[in-house]
């Protein structure tokens, strides 16, 4: 035995066995077996606690029951709350969801327009058909998992609805610029006397470049501005007689002469279409007729590069480079 060490020796003894045994129980031993003991006993204890209980119930005494029936209830109103407090989650992100969803179809519908969709070639409010296979590894949606569907969609609608912000934003942007560019024509009625490019000078016969489009019509038809700006110029000219000048902006302008009649004065701001001017013959001009040009960045262009597509024979005849000798200057 050493010193401090306790140690407890036992020994058996009995006629059947040939000789004693002795059996030595160190601190170790005595804890681990006490350990044992003691988790048996637990497990023992437990097992009873179940069996009296479920038997209890079986046997209708009152009170064991009332018991479970307390703890059941308990246990049940907690399942309760918890779904309850999920579904009103769930509630919530619905409802964002669906006021999200009225704002993109709204944003749909506005975009439809203004790109030229009509209504009936696309309801924003249809359900697209949709199927396909059952998939081998289907399972029932958990809530946690409906919870993360429902977000996710939320957030698709959400980055759909900025998309179809900048789409209409770039549409009305598209628009207005396409209102400053000179796409009308000038005259609602008449003919192209004479075409932008070479050709020979009406009064001299001198071969000489044409800057705009002649456009031969009665005096006093009407002259309609080819785009939305503001009037930089409506003065008398010496070559272009009574002249109004429009300034669309981003270096575009036009210039309508030989007027027999100005309606607007300088600064005045012009919509699409506005009737600006009446066709005469006034500066160096052999008869009526309008001499329309346009401008970028005070540069002559060719119009029929801005203006419709011109029908043949009259205003909506292709303006062509041609060097042709009747018409004005």
């Amino acid at each position: 035995m050493q010193f401090g060490e306790v140690r407890l020796q036992i020994i058996f003894v009995d006629r059947r066995l040939a000789r004693a045994r002795t059996m030595t129980l160190t601190r170790m031993r005595l804890a681990m077996l006490a350990f044992g003991l003691s988790l048996a006993i637990v497990a023992a204890t437990a097992s009873l606690f179940v069996l009296v209980f479920r038997l209890a119930a079986q046997a209708d005494v009152p009170v064991v029951q009332g018991l479970v029936s307390y703890v059941m209830r308990a246990q049940t109103e907690r399942n309760e709350q918890y779904v309850q407090n999920n579904v009103s989650a769930m509630a919530r992100m619905l409802g964002d969801v669906q006021a999200r969803l009225l704002r993109l179809d709204a944003l749909g519908e506005r975009v439809s327009k203004l790109a030229g969709i009509r209504p009936e070639e696309f309801n924003f409010h249809d359900v697209p058909g949709r199927g396909g296979p059952l998939a081998p590894d289907a399972r029932s949606l958990s809530m946690r998992d409906l919870q993360q569907q429902v977000a996710r969609v939320g957030q698709d609608v959400e980055q759909r609805s900025d998309f179809m912000d900048v789409v209409e934003s770039e549409l009305v942007a598209s628009q207005a610029r396409d209102a400053l560019l000179p796409h009308g024509t000038p005259l609602s009625e008449g003919f192209v006397g004479s075409g932008y490019g070479m050709r020979n000078d009406p009064f001299t016969g001198q071969l000489s470049m044409h800057t705009g489009v002649d456009f031969a019509a009665p005096v006093g038809t009407p002259i309609f501005a080819a785009a939305g700006g503001v009037v930089a110029g409506a003065e008398p000219n010496p070559a272009f007689g009574n002249m109004v000048e429009i300034d669309h902006g981003k270096g575009f302008s036009t210039v309508y002469a030989h007027t027999s009649r100005m309606l607007v004065k300088n600064g005045d701001f012009v919509r699409k279409g506005q009737k600006i001017a009446e066709v005469g013959t006034t500066g160096r001009s052999t008869g009526p007729h309008l001499h329309f040009e346009v401008h970028v960045n005070g540069v002559p262009q060719n119009p029929s590069k801005y203006l419709a597509s011109l029908r043949s024979g009259g205003v909506g005849s292709t303006v062509t480079a041609s060097a042709e000798p009747s018409g004005g200057r």
